[in-house]
């Protein structure tokens, strides 16, 4: 169990639960509150993780066997896990994840597939284009409008700020993660923002998007009317965004683990546990 735990890196998963709390408690001001159902987004939320997570593994051994960042501790390459044993794990968590929907709703259920194809096809993607980064925002995003979706079964607007927000946030913080392996992904022929524009460039285009991040949140705190305590999770988080960007330097990637999973879950966790005060409180 430890392994395959490591393998999906488990606690990275609070980096986007956070925001499907958010998803669920937005919804349940306006519909009926039921613990059924917040344990089937938490349900969703892990299986569809972990079927991405082990995925990303499986499709990339032969990259991480290669790379040395993580040809030892990664555990395909290392001999910890089988590739074989990761694909059952992944198939597993399809059906888990689908079947779990099937208990929520009929529209949770039926893009139950477009989700998954999202967050599975991200593994792919920095095979053939730069913008990989959006696409694993893009399955992040999913977080906030999925939980609002199994509770009122229809779309809003403030949920899709949400949405936007985690998009941008998390694209920004993988542009800086991936800068430790720019000089690998090109000798191997593989995409990035770093590998296309460099490091100084990338690191500018995730600063824009976490400026995009933090205007997403001013709108949606702004037109959901949320009182005093979205606006302090709003603020700290903010000032999270901008603390990481003075870890990781063009010339100085020794900080980038603390940027990036340190600053960001805190960053989320706070967010999220202001925010549903909020909701709650008011």
């Amino acid at each position: 169990m430890r392994k395959y735990l490591s393998l999906i890196k488990f606690s990275h998963t609070i980096f986007a639960m956070p925001f499907a709390f958010i998803g669920f408690f937005l919804a349940t001001t306006s519909y009926e509150f039921e613990w059924i159902t917040l344990v089937y987004i938490i349900l969703c939320m892990v299986f569809a993780r972990s079927a991405a997570m082990a995925f990303n593994r499986y499709i990339d051994r032969d990259i991480d066997k290669e790379n040395p960042r993580t040809s030892e501790i990664r555990e395909i390459p290392n001999g910890s896990i089988k590739a074989k044993s990761a694909l059952i794990f992944v198939i597993i968590n399809i059906l888990l994840f689908i079947s779990t929907t099937y208990f929520i709703n009929t529209i949770c259920f039926y893009l139950s597939p477009i989700a998954l194809i999202v967050v599975l096809g991200y593994s792919y993607t920095k095979r053939f284009t730069s913008l990989c980064h959006l696409v694993l925002g893009l399955g992040l995003s999913l977080a906030p409008i999925g939980a609002y979706l199994a509770v009122s079964g229809e779309f809003g607007f403030i949920p899709l700020l949400f949405s936007v927000t985690v998009l941008f946030w998390v694209s920004g913080f993988d542009i800086i993660y991936s800068l430790q392996d720019e000089e690998f992904d090109k000798i191997h022929k593989l995409h990035s923002i770093p590998v296309f524009i460099g490091k100084k460039d990338a690191l500018m285009i995730s600063k824009v998007f976490h400026l995009i991040t933090f205007s997403a949140l001013s709108i949606a705190g702004s037109l959901g009317d949320f009182g005093l305590y979205y606006w302090i999770g709003f603020w700290i988080f903010s000032a999270l965004l901008v603390y990481q960007h003075t870890l990781v330097k063009e010339d100085d990637l020794s900080k980038i683990n603390l940027a990036f999973f340190t600053t960001n879950g805190i960053a989320s966790i706070i967010f999220g546990v202001f925010v549903i005060a909020d909701l709650l409180i008011n």
